[in-house]
């Protein structure tokens, strides 16, 4: 064991693995993160839904935003299966690879679109806010407002797509603060706004949607169903403003994308998470249509479609430089939530397009680290030269971007509800939890309440198909043309992986650092955790789930065996190849999986040695950790592994560092070994039995100053003295029955 020149402690050369995704936010954060996409809606879906379908829109925006919950279940459930979760994993574990990329196309075309209208919305909001102060200056100024917002939106493009290039992503940080920005908008606006209908003197709500006539019947809002007779039908109609509603909810899916980053408890923090959404939105965009139908008014609505909060804002009541200001602070907050969502686009496609090269659809090219910045630049260009089409093909009209956005928002929530249902029957067991609504009929579960939202999300996107001329075209040949090229890609890739996909995680790997210069950036007192077969790692999800990591880190190491001298000497010099192969990177993906499920951070680390069981005490020693942690090896014992871990603590140069080895056993029982000098472990009958030579040799006063560890000292001299004569065999025989003696049930489980 080589020793460093300045220290008693050997140098270790390790070689530091990391991953994104081993941070955890918390469920405040999290519900940032997806409000910045779906809150964003509430800028324009109502406006959208009003033009279309006529004053009704409001409760359809109602209802879409109360069946939100319902989807969501759907969601929460699908995410706590699978913490990787989101349409992709879900369809296909249901229903193969095939619906699989079908509905990720979609999905992608959802995501592709979502950036366009929220940067759109933006230029929108700014473009109507400079023409009233214009107006306010006796300046009116003259432009087109798509126009405008055409420009915005691309500048905004251009930014986030620099940014991501780098690397620089809108962190949950950022998120909360724009929600927290967000709310108390959104506090004004409701108390300003009741307080400007109070002082109506008529209270006027939109016009009920169940009435003949009120939900307009036009060729815009009919499609191909204009003009037949089942047009006429009031389920139809119903559903047809349902279905131009339904962009009310988008951002759904960026929940199943974030539950990985939640940390623990993760399915509590979940559906906390969840509801905090449901609240969120319910009150905002549930709002925004009620308020803008009873306050602006019918003349001068259709003006503000495109515009809707921001035409609240002039209409309320108050002096008109208050309400001025409103309308300034409603932009800002409108272009920093509407940018996120733009962000959050772009993040959202480029991790599914990840995803989808990790699982063997897309080739290694798409994957292609930038070669300043680290980053999946290829994909992040794809996303958004898309996206700049998009905009540049709309030209700014907020309008055509929601119809067609609304094709990917209803199918990729369809083909995930028919995941969900089709997963009930084929892997009914191992559910944290579950849509409610279930029936027990004959032994067998109904999943009812899944039933039911398929069915509303599945007629709703068939009524989109033909309803929605250029979302229905356009939607189809994107989807169509995606899964093409992915089907293709993936059989290109199979053939170059030999027809063996691949599922695991991309690391970055320092080599060749020393651990104790602070590469780790662990606390003293940490956790070592020593895996070795990325199919067995129970002990690291059941050591994680009783770990608090806000207050002990935890790491997790490999050893990387090799048959040379001085793996551990400060001259041993390796390559991050040598150390960190496919298996590394299989048994590190299947680690960071456990981390993800429970929510909690973990460190990781590959060693270079000649022995485990030195390994893992040298780096113990030089991270400072107080507890080891392993699973029950197929060929050693527990106390063979603790016979081994403790001879390799007894070679550490000191200072050695009091350590306790836990060794796990599948069936959930630990063995605790603490290593090096410790007070040793007592059963009741040995307690006993030096309690009475106390009182014997106690019973004659002279000793009556003696203690009980004088005769555990006396007891262990003599034993000493008597193993160097004759008398050793006999007392080894001794030791060896009292080693195999039947324990009564009374002793410690784990004496040592």
């Amino acid at each position: 064991m080589a020793i460093s020149v300045d220290s008693s402690k050997p140098a270790v050369r390790v070689f530091v693995a990391t991953t994104v995704m081993l941070t955890f936010i918390s469920f405040w954060r999290a519900a940032a993160i997806v409000l910045s996409d779906l809150a964003s809606s509430a800028y324009y879906a109502g406006g959208d839904a009003e033009k279309v379908i006529g004053k009704s829109a409001p409760w359809f925006i109602l209802a879409v935003m109360l069946f939100s919950y319902a989807v969501r279940a759907l969601y929460i459930e699908s995410s706590a299966m699978f913490v990787r979760g989101g349409v992709y994993r879900v369809v296909k574990e249901a229903m193969g690879g095939g619906l699989a990329k079908f509905s990720v196309s979609a999905l992608l075309f959802d995501y592709v679109l979502t950036g366009p209208i929220s940067a759109v919305s933006a230029g929108q909001y700014l473009a109507g806010f400079i023409k009233d102060i214009g107006i306010q200056l006796h300046r009116p100024l003259d432009f087109s407002d798509n126009h405008f917002a055409a420009g915005l939106a691309i500048v905004v493009v251009a930014y986030f797509w620099w940014k991501n290039t780098q690397g620089i992503h809108e962190s949950s940080s950022k998120a909360l603060q724009i929600m927290a920005v967000t709310t108390v908008m959104v506090v004004i606006l409701i108390l300003w706004c009741t307080i400007t209908i109070l002082r109506a003197p008529v209270i006027q709500l939109p016009p009920n949607p169940l009435h003949p006539g009120v939900v307009a019947l036009t060729k815009e809002s009919l499609g191909w169903l204009y003009g037949t007779g089942i047009s006429q039908l009031t389920l139809v109609i119903l559903f047809v403003g349902f279905g131009h509603s339904v962009l009310a909810m988008s951002g759904e899916e960026t929940l199943a994308q974030v539950n990985r980053e939640i940390e623990h408890p993760k399915l509590k923090n979940l559906q906390k998470t969840g509801m905090v959404i449901f609240i969120y939105s319910l009150l905002f965009t549930g709002l925004v249509s009620f308020f803008a139908a009873m306050i602006i008014p019918d003349s001068v609505r259709p003006n503000f479609f495109a515009n809707l909060i921001g035409g609240i804002a002039m209409y309320l009541w108050g002096p008109l430089w208050a309400r001025l200001i409103f309308h300034g602070f409603v932009v800002l907050v409108g272009v920093l939530i509407l940018a996120g969502a733009q962000n959050t686009s772009i993040v959202g496609a480029n991790g599914v397009l990840n995803r989808l090269a990790e699982d063997g659809v897309l080739t290694a090219w798409f994957q292609r680290p930038h070669h300043r910045f680290g980053t999946s630049y290829r994909l992040i260009n794809l996303i958004v030269l898309l996206q700049l089409a998009t905009i540049t093909l709309s030209k700014g009209n907020v309008f055509v971007l929601a119809g067609l956005y609304a094709f990917g928002v209803i199918w990729s929530f369809t083909l995930n509800a028919l995941a969900v249902l089709v997963l009930r029957y084929t892997e009914p067991e191992h559910r944290q939890w579950k849509v409610p609504g279930n029936l027990r009929i004959a032994g067998k579960e109904i999943p009812l309440g899944v039933i039911v939202i398929f069915l509303i999300l599945f007629t709703t996107a068939v009524v989109n198909l033909f309803t929605k001329y250029e979302a229905t075209i356009s939607g189809v040949g994107f989807s169509a043309v995606l899964f093409v090229l992915f089907t293709y890609s993936e059989r290109h890739t199979a053939r170059e992986r030999h027809g063996k996909t691949e599922q695991l995680d991309q690391f970055r790997v320092y080599g060749n650092q020393e651990l104790g210069s602070g590469a780790m950036g662990v606390r003293p007192g940490n956790i070592l955790a020593a895996i070795r077969d990325p199919r067995n790692l129970y002990y690291l999800r059941q050591m994680l789930a009783h770990t608090d990591t806000n207050r002990q880190d935890v790491v997790v190491m490999s050893a990387r065996l090799y048959h040379r001298e001085h793996s551990f000497s400060g001259s041993a010099v390796f390559e991050a190849s040598q150390v960190f192969d496919h298996y590394e990177q299989e048994l590190f993906t299947a680690a960071v999986a456990v981390a993800e499920k429970e929510g909690k951070p973990i460190h990781l680390l590959v060693v270079p040695a000649t022995d485990v069981f030195e390994a893992i005490i040298v780096t113990a020693q030089r991270l400072g950790s107080s507890r080891i942690v392993c699973g029950l090896s197929n060929k050693l014992s527990a106390d063979e592994q603790a016979k081994l871990t403790g001879d390799a603590w007894e070679r550490l140069p000191e200072p050695r560092p009091r350590l306790i080895l836990d060794v796990y056993a599948p069936d959930g029982s630990v063995r605790e070994y603490a290593l090096g000098p410790h007070t040793p472990r007592l059963r009741p009958q040995d307690v006993e039995l030096m309690h009475r030579l106390w009182l014997n040799i106690t019973s004659d006063p002279k000793y009556a100053g003696a203690h009980h560890y004088h005769i555990v000292a006396l007891a262990l001299e003599e034993l000493q003295r008597e193993l160097s004569t004759e008398q050793r065999e006999k007392l080894l025989a001794k030791l060896m029955d009292e080693m195999h003696r039947p324990s009564d049930g009374s002793s410690s489980p784990n004496p040592n």
